[in-house]
């Protein structure tokens, strides 16, 4: 395990900075939650990668695993997402625990559309709640139910105003992660 190097930190923060905007500066100096002995050992959370998975970790924790060797280690910390082979950061469903509190851009489906985003379809138009104001085509969001339970994330594929005069089948949000992902994917997660 270990810290993330300029490049692979500009592409995680660009990442989380598509979904959390501004917020992205209180996921960094939050304080952790872990027990410590002292005041003075309180600490902050970090990224680290391990096995090309980036993971959202206390420093206190980082500092106890040292005892634990790099081939022993499976995972320490939420994992929020990894690098391909090819360079590229993709955020996983993980990273949703994390974005949700602290999301500048959220839309809401309505209980008869939220299967259909949790077996991974995109969420159209008419199953449509609520949207926030000022959302542009491309930007990160995050999908809630009705009764503000985060269910994934995804891009928005028109605007805040263009959603008003849409098709109900047109694409409002395409889906990038959701936390059907448990069940479906158990194996790679």
């Amino acid at each position: 395990m270990r810290p993330l190097d300029e490049a692979e930190t500009t592409a995680v923060f660009s990442k989380l900075f598509k979904f959390i905007g501004p917020n992205l500066k209180s996921l960094i100096e939050a304080e952790s939650h872990e027990v410590t002995t002292s005041a003075e050992n309180s600490s902050r959370y970090c990224f680290r990668l391990h096995k090309n998975r980036v993971f959202y970790v206390s420093e206190y924790l980082v500092k106890r695993a040292t005892n634990v060797s790099r081939k022993n280690l499976v995972s320490l910390g939420t994992c929020i997402g990894k690098f391909t082979k090819g360079g590229s950061f993709h955020l996983t469903v993980q990273a949703l625990g994390i974005m949700a509190p602290h999301a500048k851009r959220k839309v809401w489906v309505k209980p008869t559309s939220e299967m259909s985003f949790l077996y991974g379809n995109h969420v159209l138009k008419g199953g449509l709640g609520r949207i926030t104001e000022g959302i542009n085509p491309g930007d990160g969001v995050v999908v809630f139910s009705m009764s503000d339970v985060p269910l994934g994330f995804g891009v928005a594929a028109h605007s805040t105003q263009d959603c008003r005069k849409l098709d109900p089948n047109a694409n409002v949000v395409l889906h990038q992660a959701d936390i059907g992902e448990y069940l479906r994917m158990e194996d790679d997660l």
